[in-house]
């Protein structure tokens, strides 16, 4: 028998760099270099070290400073490194002089969450709406990285007088842009024809971070079999069901999932798939209560949907994975004043949570536990605007 021989890709090894500085204290960066571990393992590679410096002011050539450079130099060298990712945006400028002294892959935070979505794009649509953002990032980058674009449009007389090979690139990626904005606005089209065609159904939205479970929450309601796991970006196709609960029928959508730093070009390229956000009766904002950053990603989520203009919706916010909240018990003799992680469900329930959200629910979408308080309370809503928008309709109630 032959032996069998593993064809597979080996994961790539990764170096995370973070850098605190007066918006983001040591505390937050290490949240924050955890929440880019994910991102990098959601990527397919493997973060094995991470390495962070105090920077009030980042060095234009080279983001972090010379000695940190060299530092991470030595660790890649001598550890088979494959992949460095910063945490911030580069400039192309430093890109290209970091990756002079590494020798190595080097990607920043956009460029790492936009590999994410190219892998999970599925449609046409997404598939278009991640290509023109990764033409986008990469466009103010090509005099530091020679890619070789395929040619697009060739043949004698291309080029004019004294023009560089990477002006015609930049040239190719515009005109590659042009004709991806002409695409996207011909499936928007497509789009707003299929959610005009839906009537004037109730229309209910979820939204949240990334990995807050709202495709476990949406194939609870609908009894569907959305695509659902413990990975950052699991969704990026805005998927519509017909939910029935009681008597009342009523659409819901399950959205791409927001995360702090989400790249501007995503934002721009997605507001098309946003739209049924914006076009929404209800919006449930859906939070992770077992995160220990959960009020950090509610303010995110809440910034992005500013920028989408979905703000005047009425939204609930649904606190999901109680099931997996923990918190440090105080001892009683323990005088210190209590922080977040010493407070029990029950007494976070109480806090600003409950006094300040009318519309807020416990729940465990993966445990169904509170479930029929979940489903009565959107009962009511839906039945409420049901009632305003066909007044005749008494008889379903």
């Amino acid at each position: 028998m032959p032996k069998h021989i593993d064809t597979a890709p080996k994961p790539e090894n990764a170096v995370l760099v973070g850098v605190i500085n007066q918006e983001q204290d040591s505390k937050q960066v290490q949240e924050y270099l955890e929440e880019l571990a994910f991102l990098t393992e959601t990527a397919g590679a493997i973060p094995v070290k991470q390495f962070t410096q105090k920077v009030n002011i980042p060095n234009t050539r080279t983001f972090i400073g010379e000695g940190k450079l060299a530092e991470i130099e030595y660790y890649v060298k001598d550890n088979d490194i494959d992949l460095v990712i910063f945490d911030d945006d580069l400039s192309p400028t430093q890109l290209r002089n970091i990756e002079k002294v590494l020798q190595c892959k080097l990607l920043d935070r956009t460029n790492l969450i936009l590999d994410i979505f190219a892998k999970r794009a599925q449609t046409a649509h997404a598939k278009t709406q991640v290509e023109l953002a990764q033409y986008e990032y990469l466009l103010p980058r090509l005099a530091g990285m020679w890619t070789h674009l395929e040619r697009q449009r060739g043949g004698i007389g291309l080029r004019g007088p004294g023009e560089t090979e990477i002006e015609t690139d930049r040239r190719i990626v515009r005109d590659k842009i042009a004709r991806l904005k002409e695409q996207l606005k011909k499936i928007d089209k497509q789009k707003a024809t299929q959610r005009k065609n839906r009537g004037k159904m109730i229309r209910v939205a979820l939204v949240g971070y990334t990995n807050v479970g709202k495709s476990t929450i949406m194939n609870m309601l609908s009894k569907s079999d959305i695509f659902a796991e413990n990975k950052l970006f699991a969704t990026l196709d805005t998927t519509v069901r017909k939910v029935v609960i009681g008597n009342l029928p009523f659409l819901l959508s399950d959205t791409v999932g927001f995360i702090r730093k989400l790249p501007h070009s995503i934002v721009e390229s997605f507001k098309s798939t946003l739209d049924e956000v914006r076009e929404s009766d209800i919006l449930l904002h859906v939070v992770d209560i077992s995160h220990p950053n959960f009020e950090e990603q509610i303010h995110v989520v809440q910034e992005t949907l500013k920028e989408i203009g979905a703000v005047d919706t009425e939204s609930y916010i649904i606190f999901n994975k109680i099931d997996a909240y923990t918190y440090d018990k105080k001892d009683e003799d323990d005088l210190t004043p209590k922080t977040k992680a010493n407070y029990s469900l029950e007494e976070l329930k109480k806090t600003w949570m409950a006094k300040n959200n009318e519309h807020c629910i416990f729940i465990s979408a993966k445990k169904k536990e509170n479930a029929d308080i979940f489903k009565q309370m959107l009962y009511d809503k839906v039945k409420e605007i049901h009632a305003i928008r066909y007044p005749y309709n008494d008889f379903l109630y």
